[in-house]
C-alpha cells in the first residue's frame, strides 16, 4: 500500500480532530454527498423527458454556481432536477445516484448533493496545492471559462459549500469521477489520495464514515477511448481503503466512446446509489425506471403473435423464439412480464411506453402477465386463456412444420366444440362443459365412442380447446386414419380454483359429478356407444391423478386411460387403489391401453411409475416428449399420440 509524507500528515490531523459533530440544528437524517470529476460528472448527455422529472423535496441539490434561468442562487438548497453542475451541463451519474437513494432509504432521510465538475480536468485541478498553477499555467485556453465559474478554485468552492451543507445535515460520501485526462498517469492514485485526504481534514471528517466512491470510465464494448485507465481505478482501493469502485460494464456510451449516454448515465448513477446504500447497510432495490439497459432492437424477422389482439403491434415472436412485449404505462415506476419461471424488467422510454425482450422460449403455447407496480396483470394486447387459477395472457411460439398436427390444415373436414350447460344433482348446480363432435357427426345416425378429457390444476374446461388446440389434433389425426371418429367431453374437474383443504381431495367432488351426471347426461343427449369398451378418460397434471381415481375404482365404466405429466405421486403399485395392479392378468384384460406422458424437462416421476407399473406385469406405453416442460406443448404431443390407440378393438 502506498504511503504519502501528506496522507500521514492529514491523519494525523484526524486524530487530533473530533469526529464529525451533530449540533441541534443539524439534521441527521440529511444525508450530504460530494461530487467531483471531469465531464462524464459533468454531464455529457442531453436529459430526457423522464429525467426532467422532479424526484421531490428528498433529493436536494446546493448549486456550486448561479443558475439565473431556473432561479437558483449558489448555496441555496433547491430540488435536484439536471442540469445538476452547471447551466449548460447535462445528466450526470448524481442524478440517478439521488434517485436511487431516496427510493431505497427511509421516508424521513433526504439525500442532498454539491455538484462541482469540469470537463477534461486533470486531477492536478483538485489538488489544493497545485491547482493555483494548473489555471494559471497547465488548463487549456477552451477550459478557462470553466475555471472560472469556481473562481479558479474548484477545490475550494465544494469546500466552502460543504462546510454550509454541514450545518444543515451529514456528510456521508464522496463521489468521483474522473480519469480520463490522466490515463497512463502512475501517480493517479496518489493524487486521488491526497484530494480525498485534503477533503477529510478541511471537513473535519473521518474516513472510515465517508467513503470514496468512484466509477469506472467508459467501455463500450472494449472501444472506450480511455477504457486503459479502468485498471488504475480498479486498483486505487489499494491505495485508499475506504473507496470504493463502481463497474461501467454494460453502461452505454455515446459515439464518441468517451462520454456516456443518457441511459449509460442513469445506470451508472444508480450503481453508485447500489454502492452507497450497501455501505449503509441498506438493501438496494432499484426500480427499473432507474435502469436502463441498451435500446430494445427488433429484429426484421420478428411477426406479431397469433394470440395478439386485433389491431394490436404486440406482443411480437422473432425466429430465434424470443418474444417482444409493450405496453403502456406513463405513471407506473416499475414493469416486467413473467413469463416461463422468469421475470424481465422492462424498459420504459421518455413517452412511459415499456418494453421488453425475453430469452429464446421453447415452442409452444406459454402463459405469461404483465406486473405494474407489484400487481400482476393481463397484457390488454394479448387474448386471454384460463390458467394458472386466473385469466392469463398467453403467446405462441411456433414450431415449424412438425406443429402442423395441432394446426387446421386446408381440405380437412372440422369438427365443433360445443358449450354445454347441464344440472347436477350431485352438486346441486348448473355445470358447464366443452363438447367436441367429429366432422361427420351431422351426417347421419352414427353412434361414437367417448373420450372424457380433464386439464390441469388452475386451469378449467376450455383448456383443451383453447391452449391445447385438441379439436385441431382430433380433426387431423381422423382425417389421416390415425384416429377413429369419437367425442371428446372436457368439464371444470373442480381444479380450477387453488387447492385448499387435503391433498388428496383436490378435484374429488367432481367424481360423483362425472359418474352420476355428467356421463348420464352425454349419453342421453349425444350420440354415443354408452358402454365401457367404447369409453375412455385421460388428463394432464392433476387431470392425469383424476383418471387414475376415476378409472382405477371404476373399471366396468372405462377401458382406455391416459396421462400426459400426470400428477400421480407415490403410488404404491402394490396397495393402491385396492391392489388393482397386483392383478395383472385381469387389469391388462379390462384396461386395454393404458399410456403415460411426460416432457423431458420435466419431474413428475413418470418413468418410474411407468417401471413400477411393469414390473408389476401391468401393460403400460411410456412416451416422452423432447425438449419440452409442464406445459401446454408436451400435452398436445401427448394427446396425439395418445387417440390412434383408442377404441380399436
Amino acid at each position: 500500500m502506498k504511503k504519502s509524507f501528506l496522507k500521514s500528515l492529514a491523519l494525523a490531523a484526524l486524530c487530533l480532530c473530533p469526529m464529525q459533530k451533530v449540533s441541534a440544528e443539524v439534521d441527521p437524517n440529511f444525508y450530504i454527498f460530494l461530487c467531483f470529476g471531469q465531464s462524464n460528472m459533468e454531464g455529457a448527455a442531453r436529459p430526457e423527458a423522464q429525467d426532467l422529472v422532479s424526484p421531490g423535496p428528498r433529493f436536494l441539490l446546493m448549486p456550486a454556481v448561479d443558475d439565473a434561468q431556473r432561479g437558483r442562487k449558489m448555496g441555496e438548497w433547491c430540488e435536484a432536477t439536471p442540469p445538476l453542475c452547471r447551466p449548460n451541463n447535462g445528466l450526470t451519474p448524481a442524478d440517478y445516484f439521488g434517485r436511487t437513494m431516496i427510493a431505497n432509504l427511509p421516508e424521513n432521510i433526504k439525500v442532498g448533493v454539491i455538484h462541482v465538475a469540469i470537463g477534461g480536468i486533470r486531477i492536478e485541478g483538485f489538488m489544493p496545492d497545485s491547482i493555483e498553477n494548473y489555471a494559471k499555467n497547465v488548463a487549456p485556453q477552451w477550459m478557462k471559462g470553466m475555471l472560472q465559474a469556481y473562481d479558479n478554485n474548484p477545490y475550494e468552492r465544494i469546500i466552502t459549500l460543504a462546510r454550509k451543507a454541514q450545518k444543515d445535515g451529514v456528510i456521508k460520501g464522496i463521489l468521483m469521477h474522473q480519469g480520463c485526462s490522466n490515463t497512463g498517469d502512475q501517480e493517479w492514485d496518489e493524487k486521488v489520495q491526497n484530494v480525498y485526504d485534503r477533503m477529510l481534514a478541511d471537513l473535519n471528517l473521518v474516513p472510515e464514515q465517508v467513503p470514496l466512491i468512484v466509477g469506472e470510465v467508459v467501455q463500450a464494448d472494449g472501444k472506450g477511448v480511455c477504457i486503459g485507465m479502468n485498471k488504475q481505478i480498479q486498483a486505487l482501493p489499494q491505495t485508499i481503503h475506504t473507496s470504493h469502485v463502481v463497474s461501467s460494464d454494460n453502461c452505454t456510451s455515446g459515439p464518441d466512446n468517451l462520454h456516456f449516454d443518457a441511459a449509460g448515465y442513469r445506470e451508472l448513477g444508480a450503481r453508485y446509489g447500489d454502492k452507497m446504500l450497501n455501505l449503509l447497510g441498506y438493501e438496494s432495490k432499484r426500480p427499473t425506471y432507474l435502469t436502463a439497459s441498451k435500446k430494445i432492437e427488433i429484429p426484421a424477422d420478428a411477426f406479431i403473435a397469433e394470440t395478439a389482439i386485433p389491431g394490436s403491434e404486440f406482443p411480437k415472436v422473432d425466429k430465434q423464439g424470443r418474444a417482444y412485449f409493450r405496453v403502456e404505462a406513463p405513471t407506473a415506476k416499475t414493469v416486467q412480464v413473467d413469463i416461463c419461471g422468469k421475470k424481465y424488467d422492462m424498459q420504459r422510454d421518455a413517452t412511459g411506453t415499456w418494453m421488453a425482450v425475453t430469452d429464446p422460449l421453447v415452442v409452444g403455447f406459454h402463459y405469461y402477465f404483465i406486473i405494474v407496480d407489484g400487481v400482476s396483470m393481463v397484457d390488454p394486447a394479448t387474448d386471454t386463456f384460463f390458467g394458472c387459477h386466473r385469466q392469463s395472457g398467453g403467446i405462441e411460439i411456433p414450431e415449424g412444420s412438425e406443429g402442423d398436427y395441432y394446426r387446421p390444415q386446408p381440405g380437412v373436414p372440422q369438427g365443433q366444440v360445443r358449450s354445454i350447460y347441464y344440472y347436477s344433482q350431485s352438486a346441486a348446480a348448473w355445470r358447464h362443459a366443452m363438447v367436441y363432435t367429429p366432422a361427420d357427426y351431422e351426417k347421419g345416425r352414427k353412434r361414437y365412442p367417448v373420450l372424457y378429457l380433464q386439464h390441469g390444476m388452475g386451469e378449467d374446461e376450455t383448456g383443451w380447446s383453447h391452449q391445447g388446440r385438441m379439436q385441431h389434433i382430433m380433426d387431423n389425426a381422423i382425417a389421416e386414419g390415425r384416429a377413429v371418429p369419437m367425442i371428446v367431453v372436457m368439464e371444470s374437474g373442480d381444479v380450477a380454483a387453488p387447492f385448499r383443504g387435503r391433498f388428496q381431495d383436490y378435484g374429488a367432488s367432481f367424481y360423483p359429478v362425472l359418474l352420476g351426471d355428467l356421463i348420464p347426461y352425454i349419453d342421453t343427449h349425444f350420440r354415443t356407444k354408452a358402454d365401457r369398451e367404447h369409453r375412455a378418460m385421460a388428463g394432464l397434471s392433476w387431470g392425469g391423478h383424476q383418471t387414475f381415481d376415476v378409472v382405477l375404482t371404476n373399471m366396468d365404466k372405462f377401458s382406455y386411460m391416459g396421462a400426459f405429466s400426470g400428477a400421480i405421486f407415490g403410488l404404491d403399485v402394490a396397495k393402491s387403489y385396492d391392489g388393482v395392479f397386483t392383478r395383472p392378468d385381469e387389469f391388462n384384460k379390462q384396461i386395454h391401453y393404458l399410456f403415460l406422458h411426460c416432457g423431458s424437462e420435466e419431474n413428475f416421476g413418470t418413468e418410474a411409475l411407468a417401471n413400477n407399473l411393469r414390473a408389476a406385469g401391468i401393460k403400460v406405453d411410456y412416451q416422452v416428449s423432447q425438449g419440452t416442460h409442464h406445459e401446454w406443448l408436451t400435452w398436445r404431443r401427448g394427446l396425439n399420440l395418445f387417440i390412434p390407440h383408442l377404441f380399436r378393438k
